[in-house]
């Protein structure tokens, strides 16, 4: 079979980098922004995620609407809107349109997501299809690479808003370049339920406002900084559980349009089988460890070892190359290894990695341990990730891809918001139990002190921060104990974090191996079926391998051996 020209792949893998970029280089930028725009850090983090939010709220109906109208045509005017967003956050002057420009990009990305898959399909097939879906895999660690390194080095240097002017610049490269793709017909017999889509919308944000409050608002009981509370409760449990019963509403909601055979948001014949909600508890596993450990380690570069945000770039590159060199090559092992085989393998290897790095991490961060602990995360990481979008792409019916990429966003999102969030509250918890431990250990440190610090608040600071912190309530040897202790258990909360992180990944293991074969043949060229469209029969996916394995000795033999 001839190779389809590599231009659609080059304009997916810049968009996709165009799109993560952003919340990258923002976290790299932290302190240029917060002098800037005289805000706290807490104002940035609320930007990253109001971005997070935004597309996970609204991908699902972003893969229709691109559907219905075009999907070339559409990803035009995301880019465009993308791009105008970053230039808002290259201008911001305050907090507020900071937020505004961060969400409004989060918002496009959700119609840009679902057009990077489609362009996939219609321009690639056969192996240079699977290869061209673990290159847009690969383009999220790249664009977190890039913004390492550019972001790192222009927030010490010109200044952390040309990271952004960057992106508006890459925005005006994709929308030219755009035209040059084939156009995908619009599909005037697709209908949109609506209805679907503001439950799932409103079920997502009440979900990640309540996981990513966990850590500030408080697990039970509503902290200072809660915004509000409910008889004394935080918010953050009232959200999650208002989440969870909307989201049991929208489930029902698509059970009971299925039965009428009426359009919706989202068809749930894509998690038809055990095998298929077998991936997605991969992929959201993944995700969430992926993204806690992604946020553990910054923290252990910067705070347990003080080191710089230019410094902490280039600390993980290792890590983020790995993920982007796994994700690329993962797919020439599909033809060797069934999923099973390979997704087993890589949790194994996750839970590995994160052991080693538990149990070697110390003041020095060029340890070879630690840094083969990294590359080993990343290199289970990435295959993993590019491994179960590919599997779940074949395994569900093909007419259903479009629902199957969206299906991914959400996940990536709210599985990455949920890991940053669980893994900040379990670690500032187990930061507050070895604070108190440690400080009744130390007979130096007095009750008093004690008793006017809340501990039950406590959260990573550096050596110098927290000698601030105690200001004229300690000094001398109460000081240095102090300082002794809160070293201390800044050490072990990250330890055993990334231990919990190891457990939840060989946890994993168990629905790896329920996952399915690869169904051969390529995605279709329209990813979201009209009304009228008939969809392949829902096949059990180990049925359906067991009648390959009785016709092809070959995975007959693959299947034995995993």
């Amino acid at each position: 079979m001839t190779s389809a020209s590599w231009l659609p792949l080059i304009v997916v893998v810049l968009t996709q980098i165009q799109a993560s970029f952003a919340v990258n280089a923002l976290t790299v930028s932290m302190a240029g922004i917060t002098t800037d725009l005289d805000t706290p850090a807490t104002s940035v983090g609320t930007a990253i995620t109001a971005g997070t939010f935004a597309m996970a709220a609204f991908i699902l109906l972003g893969a229709k609407i691109g559907s219905r109208f075009g999907s070339r045509g559409v990803f035009q005017i995301a880019v465009a809107i993308h791009g105008l967003a970053m230039l808002g956050v290259a201008l911001s002057v305050s907090p507020a349109m900071l937020f505004i420009a961060q969400a409004s990009s989060g918002a496009v990305i959700a119609l840009i997501a679902p057009a990077l898959v489609v362009f996939i399909a219609t321009n690639y097939h056969g192996a240079q299809q699977a290869r061209a879906i673990g290159f847009l895999a690969a383009a999220i660690p790249a664009a977190g690479v890039l913004a390492l390194l550019l972001a790192g080095w222009f927030a010490t240097t010109i200044g952390w808003r040309w990271s952004f002017a960057l992106m508006v610049a890459l925005a005006a490269i994709n929308l030219l370049l755009s035209f040059r793709l084939k156009k995908v017909p619009a599909q005037p017999g697709l209908s949109i339920d609506w209805t679907g889509a503001i439950l799932a919308a409103i079920g997502i944000i009440l979900l990640s406002f309540g996981f990513s409050g966990l850590a500030t608002w408080g697990l039970w009981l509503a902290t200072p900084q809660a915004p509000f509370d409910v008889l004394g409760l935080s918010p953050a449990p009232l959200l999650i559980i208002a989440g969870l019963i909307v989201g049991q509403a929208f489930f029902a909601w698509l059970r009971r349009r299925g039965r009428e055979d009426k359009p919706r948001i989202f068809d749930l014949r894509v998690l038809a089988t055990g095998s298929e909600r077998a991936v997605t508890a991969c992929m959201a596993t993944m995700l969430f460890v992926g993204t806690a450990a992604n946020f553990l380690i910054p923290l252990y570069i910067q705070v347990v070892q003080g080191r710089s945000s230019i410094e902490t770039s280039f600390s993980i590159i290792p890590y983020t190359l790995s993920i982007f060199v796994a994700s690329t090559f993962v797919a020439y092992l599909y033809d060797r290894f069934t999923p099973r085989v390979l997704a087993t393998a890589g949790f194994i290897v996750v839970a590995s990695a994160l052991t080693l790095l538990a149990f070697t991490v110390r003041g020095e961060w060029s340890q070879g341990f630690v840094v083969a602990g990294l590359i080993l995360l990343g290199l289970g990481q990435g295959a993993i990730v590019a491994l179960v979008f590919n599997t779940l792409l074949s395994a569900a019916p093909r007419q259903l891809a479009g629902d199957v990429g969206a299906w991914r966003g959400l996940v990536h999102n709210l599985s990455g918001s949920v890991g940053i969030a669980v893994a900040s509250a379990f670690a500032v918890g187990m930061l507050s139990a070895l604070l108190l431990s440690g400080a009744q250990e130390h007979p130096e440190i007095s009750d008093e002190l004690i008793a006017q610090v809340n501990i039950n608040e406590a959260n990573f600071l550096t050596n110098e921060q927290l000698a601030d912190v105690l200001g004229s309530r300690a000094s001398g040897p109460e000081l240095d104990a102090a300082i002794a202790v809160n070293a201390q258990a800044r050490l072990e909360a990250l330890k055993i974090s990334l231990l919990g992180l190891a457990a939840i990944s060989l946890l994993a293991i168990v629905p790896a191996t329920r996952m399915p074969g690869r169904r051969r043949g390529d995605l279709p060229e329209k990813l979201e079926p009209d009304d009228d469209d008939d969809i392949d029969d829902v096949v059990d996916p180990d049925v359906d391998a067991e009648l390959d394995a009785a016709v092809d000795p070959a995975l007959d033999e693959r299947e034995a051996h995993a």
